[in-house]
This record gives structure tokens, C-alpha cells and sequence, in this order.
């Protein structure tokens, strides 16, 4: 443009443009030089058409590059930062030297798979998406909001001048993710538990921080859930020494450390055996007998779980096999082995291998069991039935069974959860509360069993009730194989060796 502007002026102040309009006149060039004009003006028109055309398709590029730049480093579903996201702007704030402290939150939601389970996924996903709102409301300004993935989500604070100031954050997060999310004609409850790392007190870059936090969520869902915890070096100790534990039990199956152990269980009333309640004790080389709830989460979470259960019941087959007819065995299992579904048949192979018949034996699952999967229990319970194996539901009123699972499922027996047995003479609504249930399973037509008897108080309140079996220590510690043997043949030994603490954990 700048040289055609330049070649005008020098055409009209040195008469140029008269001369050539002098010779295209006396040489009939008009038409072609017009011609030619239009031509140079077409091609200008294409040119000027064609670079705008390439300037659009650069901005189309660079916006998908920016979208994708942006789905890369963001949660679809909820929009937060995700992992990759949050590591990076984590790393970015470790390295500034500020002088104080950056807090890393890891928040994990409680009680959110039994939402997916009994609402479906949409209702989780609208959970999901809520936490995510809430999280952006309740942080303060310059904070950092992720999701880590599944119900997993994490916070990234501003430098605070001290853990006061994140304690703070943390209860707010907690009390707005514990307010009920509606859901069509219901309405959601949910928790939060939260583990804190601060920067440069005991973590230097993210990926430790958020290991930091996570020990420390570990320990506050241990603590009772819907609290938080700083992190502690010893929270490191412990997890090394759970490590150590997960490995020795991986030994202990394989070396049948872990026996089964009975506990009686009789009629009521007449207080007769029918048969006993197998319980597993770990026989530490070198730290004596274990009881269940220091290994049996660890084999759960490692998936060891399996075999240990059918080590256990082989063992307790045999056992149980010199015993008389009509005694009992009754086995609990975790919940996880009820969606494998040749459950049912490595069960017939065991009473198969030990020749132990299949309608003395009674297996016990527990509440949680039942919102996993419900149509994989329903068909799981429905073989073990067809082979001839009763069915009890334990630890009954204390997790998420309702009348629905009870008429659905076709239990055989109900277990009375020892914490209300225990207040029965304390409590007059615990009282009531066991009333109603061994009425409700009367109704039914099951059997009812009280665990945890300890006093004679209880035990007669319960007769008097129509309660139809019960356990505890006024009848029995759990004990070993000998000890049962005695027991059995009327020798019952004396239960007062041994702390109601050890029937708790039990």
C-alpha cells in the first residue's frame, strides 16, 4: 500500500500519469490497461479473502488448542481442576518462599457409595457436582479446588499464618458437605473427612503432600469419620508398620497361623449348645494371639480375604466333624465375597473335601453386604439356600437393611448387634428397640439370635421376649479346638479369664 500511495504522488507531481494517458489514447490502449485494473483488483479482492480466511483458521486453532488445553487439566463432570491441574499449581506454590505455610486438603467423601448404590449413578453424579459447588463457596479466595478422581477432591489453600486459620477452612468444608443434597423426592446425606498437609513444615513438593494428607485421612476415618487430622510423622510410622503386618499375614495363610476358634451358641430358653460361632485368632510367633479387627480389615482391603475364609472353614469342618449331628457351625464372611460369583461353589467344594454336611452349616453376612450388589447377593444367597445352607444376617440394626432386603433376600435368622443387647437393662428405648425387632423377625418367620449376652438380667428379658438362641460370655468365650471338645462333652470352661474387651472386637 505504502509503495502505491508513493507511485501516485510521483505520477502526479512529475506529470506521469499525462503522459501515459497520452499514449494509451494515441494507441487505442484504454480497454487493456482497464482490463488490467480490474484484473490486479481481483487478485487483491482473493488475496485480501484468502488471509482473512487464514487469520480465522488460526483463531479456530488456537481456541481448540486453548479447549483442549483447558478439558486436559479440568474435571468433565464437575469442572475442577484435576490431578495433573492441581499437582502442577501445587509444585508452582511450593517453590515460592513466602514464609508461611501452604495447606494441602484431602477431603474423601463418607457414606457416598451407598448413594450410588441405592440412587443410581445420576443421583451420584448430582452429589458430586454439588460438593464441587459447595467447595467453591465454603474455600477462601486464592484457594485451588480439585477432583482427584471418583469421590476423592482436594484443596489447595493460600499461605495462611498457621494451622488455626486451615482448622477453620477444614470444619466449614465439613459442615457444608454434611448438609442434605436433594435428590427428585429425597434427600442425600453425605460426609466429608479431611487430611491436611502444610508445605514446608512436612512436605516440600505436591506429590508428598498429597501422600502426607493421605495418611492423615486414613487416621481420621479411623478416628470416626467426619473430622480432620494434620499430618504427624508418626502417621508414616504406622503405615510402615501396617505394611509390615499386611506382609507377615500373607505368611501366616500360607502357614495356617490363623485358626478358627468357637464360640457356644444355645437355646433359649433351656440353654442347650447347638452349636458354635467360628471366630478367627491369629497365633503370632511373636506377638501372641490376634484377634479379628487387628487383621481381618487388612485381608479385606489386599483382597487376602478369600482364601483366609476357606482356610478357616476347612479347618472348622474338620473340627466340627467328631462333634455330634446336630450341632452347628456358623461362619461370618465379608461382604466382597458375595459378588464373586463361584462363591457358592468353592463353598460345595469345601463341605465336598471335608465331607461336612451342608445344612449344619450357616453362613453370616453382615448389613454392608447388601448395597454392594444387590442382585449378586440375592443369587449368591439363593445357591448357597439350594445346596442346603442357612442364611443369617448379622449384626442386625446397626448399617442399611430395611424391610425391602429382609422380604427380598429370604434370610434364615437374624442376629441381635450386641450393642443393643447390652443396654437392654439400661435403656428402656434399647429395650423396646429389641423388642420390636425379634417381633419383626417372628413375623417373618426367622429365627432369632442375641449376640454379646453377659449378664443374667439380659438373658432373662430376652427368654421372656421369644428370643430363640443366644451367645455371649455367660454361655462361653470363644475358644479353641479342645477347649470346644470339653465343652462339648459338657465340660464348659470358665469364661471369667478372659475381658468383655475381647468379646467386642470378636
Amino acid at each position: 500500500m505504502t509503495i502505491g500511495v508513493c507511485g501516485w504522488i510521483v505520477g502526479i507531481q512529475f506529470g506521469a500519469f499525462r503522459v501515459l494517458d497520452a499514449i494509451m489514447t494515441e494507441h487505442g490502449l484504454s480497454e487493456v490497461v482497464t482490463l488490467g485494473c480490474f484484473v490486479g483488483l481481483g487478485a487483491f479482492a482473493a488475496g485480501l479473502h484468502k488471509s482473512l480466511k487464514l487469520r480465522r483458521a488460526k483463531q479456530e486453532r488456537d481456541r481448540a488448542e486453548a479447549q483442549a488445553a483447558s478439558v486436559a487439566r479440568h474435571d468433565s463432570l464437575t469442572g475442577l481442576a484435576n490431578r495433573r491441574c492441581f499437582v502442577e499449581a501445587v509444585d508452582g506454590e511450593f517453590s515460592r518462599e513466602t514464609g508461611k505455610a501452604t495447606a494441602v486438603l484431602l477431603i474423601d467423601l463418607d457414606r457416598f457409595k451407598p448413594v450410588n448404590d441405592l440412587y443410581g449413578h445420576a443421583a451420584g453424579d448430582t452429589v458430586l457436582c454439588t460438593v464441587a459447588e459447595r467447595l467453591k463457596q465454603v474455600l477462601p479466595p486464592g484457594s485451588l479446588a480439585a477432583r482427584l478422581g471418583g469421590d476423592e477432591f482436594a484443596a489447595m489453600l493460600p499461605p495462611s499464618a498457621g494451622s488455626e486459620a486451615v482448622a477453620r477452612v477444614a470444619q466449614g468444608v465439613i459442615a457444608a458437605l454434611s448438609a442434605p443434597i436433594s435428590w427428585q423426592k429425597s434427600e442425600l446425606k453425605i460426609g466429608a473427612t479431611i487430611g491436611i498437609a502444610l508445605a514446608g513444615e512436612t512436605v516440600g513438593d505436591a506429590e508428598a503432600a498429597l501422600h502426607a494428607a493421605d495418611l492423615a485421612m486414613y487416621q481420621g476415618k479411623k478416628d470416626g469419620r467426619g473430622t480432620f487430622r494434620f499430618f504427624e510423622t508418626a502417621m508414616d510410622e504406622d503405615l510402615r508398620a501396617r505394611a509390615l503386618l499386611e506382609t507377615e499375614l500373607r505368611g501366616a495363610i500360607v502357614a495356617g497361623q490363623i485358626e478358627p476358634f468357637y464360640q457356644p451358641v444355645v437355646s433359649l430358653p433351656g440353654r442347650e449348645l447347638i452349636g458354635f460361632e467360628v471366630l478367627a485368632r491369629w497365633l503370632h510367633p511373636e506377638r501372641g494371639t490376634l484377634l479379628p479387627s487387628e487383621f481381618i480389615p487388612i485381608a479385606e482391603e489386599t483382597g487376602m480375604i478369600g482364601d483366609l475364609s476357606y482356610d478357616l472353614l476347612r479347618q472348622a469342618c474338620r473340627d466340627a466333624a467328631a462333634w455330634p449331628p446336630h450341632l452347628q457351625l456358623a461362619i461370618n464372611v465379608a461382604p466382597q465375597q458375595f459378588q464373586d460369583r463361584w462363591f457358592a461353589e468353592q463353598i460345595l467344594a469345601v463341605l465336598n473335601e471335608s465331607g461336612f454336611p451342608a445344612h449344619r452349616l450357616e453362613i453370616e453376612i453382615t448389613e454392608s453386604a447388601l448395597i454392594q450388589d444387590l442382585e449378586a447377593t440375592r443369587a449368591t444367597l439363593t445357591s448357597l439356600q439350594n445346596l442346603g445352607v442357612r442364611i443369617a444376617l448379622d449384626d442386625f440394626g446397626t448399617g442399611y437393611s430395611s424391610l425391602y432386603h429382609l422380604r427380598e433376600l429370604k434370610f434364615d435368622k437374624l442376629k441381635i448387634d450386641r450393642s443393643y443387647v447390652n443396654s437392654i437393662t439400661m435403656s428402656d428405648e434399647r429395650a423396646k428397640l429389641v423388642d420390636a425387632i425379634i417381633k419383626l423377625g417372628s413375623s417373618l418367620g426367622l429365627v432369632m439370635t442375641a449376640e454379646g449376652i453377659e449378664t443374667s438380667g439380659s438373658l432373662d428379658w430376652l427368654e421372656g421376649q421369644g428370643c430363640d438362641f443366644g451367645q455371649g460370655y455367660l454361655f462361653g468365650k470363644p475358644m479353641s479346638k479342645p477347649e470346644a471338645d470339653l465343652y462339648v462333652e459338657g465340660g464348659a470352661p470358665d469364661a471369667s479369664d478372659e475381658t468383655a474387651a475381647e468379646q467386642a472386637a470378636a
